[in-house]
């Protein structure tokens, strides 16, 4: 069974340059680069204030919301950086979000 993409490409048309790193360093003590590519997406600003245990205040400051799995190579997307709107965010989080069969339908990157 094929099942619907959630973030149909026709949707997405923000520009975005995404830097993910993959797990550990290079010899220079550099994060290794696994995937670096310009992509479209589908942009959604928005702010959230978290206080840390270290009463550091954390904003989220959008989420990227890409079609299909932008990096089927690294299971976990955990840090990085992307450009949209000519702004340097870092990734907080990455989600593939999956469908029944365990393929991933979407992409998301919440972003600092």
């Amino acid at each position: 069974m094929k099942y619907p993409c959630l973030v149909p490409k026709r949707l997405c048309r923000t520009d975005i340059h995404v830097e993910i790193e993959a797990e550990g360093i290079s010899e220079d003590g550099e994060p290794l680069q696994a995937y670096i590519a310009d992509l479209k997406c589908n942009y959604q600003d928005g702010g959230k204030r978290i206080l840390t245990e270290e009463q550091k205040l954390v904003e989220v400051s959008g989420t990227a919301l890409l079609p299909g799995d932008i990096c089927p190579e690294l299971a976990n997307l955990t840090s990085g950086t992307v450009t949209v709107h000519g702004i340097q965010r870092r990734i907080a989080e990455g989600r593939k979000h999956r469908n029944p069969d365990g393929t991933v339908n979407y992409t998301e990157l919440r972003l600092l």
